[in-house]
Parts: structure tokens; sequence; C-alpha cells
């Protein structure tokens, strides 16, 4: 005998974190329909089995059709289940966050209903959207700690300077910069890219690096 058990509501959500003005922000979007209409959200939306072949396709999907936000760095966070955490019955949400530069997020901002707020601050998101971005922002200072994971939010090419801050955003901490920069290149994650820029306020060109091709992670934090 075949018993019949009513299907979960299964959905993805996405955590869209870049920086702004030296604060780490996530995108958020007014919900367009019930539950929950007109209230800022995460991104979201549910797996469509046919046209997404895994649930890190989901998560692209959604960014691209829901913030135009498209080829962002994403990495699943955790899942969420249960039958409080959603109106519409017992669901479960695959978790993700993309780490973006502000440059590329800033389309996305045109859009009706999209704003881009402090990660810091208590949102009173619907559904658990609240534990979600706490993770997320969890996640993303502990294993910032050790690894790349910081620069993702910087452009193709960048200076030590830019570097230095962002990590200093994303850890919540000051780092003292020479220390920084020493350990920075003894680690290896960054080529230079032979060209130099020089930033505001500073008296000379300031020589610019980006990501080697493989990830780096430390043997200790910063």
């Amino acid at each position: 005998m075949t018993e019949n058990y009513p299907p979960p509501i299964l959905t993805v959500d996405i955590v869209p974190l870049t920086i702004r003005d030296g604060r780490l922000c996530v995108l958020l979007a007014e919900r367009p329909n019930e539950p929950f209409a007109g209230r800022l959200a995460l991104l979201g939306g549910y797996v469509h089995v046919d046209k997404d072949r895994a649930l890190g396709d989901t998560a692209r999907r959604v960014l691209r059709d829901k913030a135009g936000l498209d080829r962002l760095y994403v990495e699943q966070l955790s899942t969420f289940s249960g039958p409080q955490r959603d109106p519409r019955g017992w669901s479960a949400s695959v978790a993700y966050f993309s780490l973006t530069p502000l440059e590329a997020v800033e389309p996305a901002l045109e859009r009706s209903g999209i704003v881009l707020v402090d990660a810091d601050k208590p949102q009173g998101l619907p559904f658990d959207h609240d534990a979600i971005l706490a993770a997320a922002v969890s996640r993303l200072r502990g294993k910032g700690a050790y690894s790349d994971l910081p620069a993702r939010f910087l452009g193709p090419s960048f200076t030590l300077a830019e570097l230095h801050r962002t990590y200093q955003v994303v850890l919540g901490e000051r780092i003292n910069i020479d220390a920084f920069r020493r350990k920075v290149m003894e680690r290896g994650f960054l080529e230079p890219t032979g060209e130099k820029r020089r930033d505001e306020g500073a008296t000379r060109p300031s020589e610019l690096y980006r990501l080697t091709a493989q990830a780096a992670v430390f043997p200790r934090r910063f």
C-alpha cells in the first residue's frame, strides 16, 4: 500500500552581501505576493524541477530573474526547515549567500522594491530570514578570517589598501596594516597585474593585484 504524504515546500533563499560606505550590506526585495506581501525579505524562490539541474542553479536563477544579477560568487550556507517557518505549510529552504562588489549590485537597486540595508542591524524580516541573514554574516566572518573570501567583494583588480579595508569590514575589527601586507604576500593568493593606480589622497600610485585562480585557505587567521 502506498501512503500519501503532503509534499513539503522546497525553496531557495539567497543572502546577497556587498560593502557600501565601509559597511557590510544585504540586498532585500519587497515581496509582491502573500504571505507577507509588501514586506522586505531575502531574495528567494521555488525550485523549478524542469529548469534547475541543482540547487545552485536555482540560486543563480533567482538572483538573475529577481534582481538582474549574474555571474556572482555563490556559496551554500545551510538548510532551514520546519512546520512553523512558512504559514503555507511545512517547508525547507536551502540558503545561499553571494558576495558582490558594490558596482555589480547597483543595477539591482534600479528595480522597484529592491533596497540595500545594513546587514548587522535587525531587520524584522518575515519567515526565518533574520536567522538566515545572521547565519550568513557569521559564516562570512568566521571563514573570512582564514581564507581569501573577503576579496570576493572587490573587483578584478585592487590595491593592498583596498583589500585591507575590506578585511576590516568583514571581520569587524582593526587589523595592523603592516602585518596584514606581510601575511597576505606570504599566503600566496594574490598576484600582481603589472599595473598601478593612484588611490584618493595617496602620494604615489599603488600596485594592483588580483586573486590567483585557486581559492586559498590559511593555516591561521589574520
